[in-house]
């Protein structure tokens, strides 16, 4: 592993994942770029919250083994560790059905996490986890306390509400989006929906928001930064499922947006690379060696496209 001084820390959801024939993996969209972050070499950190139960203590056995930092999930003593049901359809997409009442919907606000904060390169989380208002209010904290907050937005019905995206909006730097997300986006907002290039400058000038990603499946994703529009490819491989394509595609972006020295055409190739060969394997969080994903990327050249 590589040695870095880049410090992340992730919040929200860590859980289980229990697909057909009740086999279990560990999950959840923050937890998922935490453990791509880490396989990169990213100082990776996760604030959730697990209950005292037997679910609980694999699941913290289970990120100690990857020797993934665990000193700030907490332990809940009043709620469940959280288990979402998964389903894989026939073109190899995952839907879930998240159950509510569980451990990081009560992730508490503590001065050690706040500390963190301070000191890392980034804050990143969805709005999965602003569906409580415990662990909201815990992320509005955290927020204030970060440099650089970076959102997946990752919509999931009915658990999001408007306002509080908008609020949140307005206090980060990065914001990532697929295609139906930017354009449910819009709707919120009101603004009729032109074309991918008008849209994201409105979402960067209503938010005053540098950043922006969009993620457009088999059309590769869209990067901008300030006036400024980059466009990538997807590498085409043989899909083994989509689970975490996207959670891992952020996390190979940010370890090399958060590079010093690193270009966007470095940061992009890492991503959209980092995306596809994690789609190439089984489950959101394969087991695999930076060298082993290094050989992958450095044998899938691409090049930014027109737009």
């Amino acid at each position: 592993m590589r040695d870095s001084k880049i410090k992340v820390a992730c919040f929200g959801e860590v859980l289980w994942d229990i697909f057909p024939g009740d086999q279990k993996k560990i999950g959840g969209a923050p937890f998922n770029v935490a453990y791509h972050l880490f396989r990169m070499g990213v100082d990776a950190n996760m604030i959730s919250s697990v209950g005292n139960d037997g679910l609980g203590r694999d699941l913290l056995s289970k990120i100690k083994n990857w020797h993934i930092p665990t000193e700030h999930i907490q332990i809940n003593h009043n709620y469940p560790t959280s288990t979402v049901i998964a389903s894989i359809d026939e073109n190899n997409d995952a839907h879930y059905d998240i159950v509510e009442g569980v451990a990081w919907d009560y992730i508490e606000t503590t001065e050690a996490d706040l500390s963190a904060i301070s000191q890392m390169d980034a804050l990143v989380f969805g709005t999965l986890a602003t569906r409580n208002s415990q662990s909201r209010n815990t992320l509005f904290r955290l927020m204030e306390a970060s440099h650089y907050n970076v959102l997946d937005i990752n919509l999931r019905e009915p658990y999001y509400d408007v306002k509080i995206i908008k609020e949140i909006l307005h206090k980060t730097q990065l914001a990532k989006f697929n295609k139906a997300e930017l354009r449910m986006m819009l709707d919120f907002l009101g603004k009729p929906y032109s074309n991918e290039k008008d849209s994201v400058r409105y979402l960067q000038d209503i938010f005053d928001m540098e950043e922006v990603i969009v993620s457009k499946g088999s059309k590769g994703a869209l990067y901008a930064k300030g006036d400024h529009f980059y466009l990538y490819p997807t590498i085409p491989v043989e899909i083994k499922d989509t689970v975490g394509s996207g959670d891992s595609f952020l996390a190979g972006f940010l370890s090399k947006r958060l590079e010093k020295e690193a270009t966007v055409h470095e940061t992009m190739h890492q991503a959209v690379s980092l995306g596809a060969f994690i789609t190439s394997q089984e489950g959101a969080c394969p087991e695999y060696t930076f060298e082993e994903f290094t050989s992958f990327r450095d044998l899938h050249k691409v090049s930014v496209l027109p737009f």
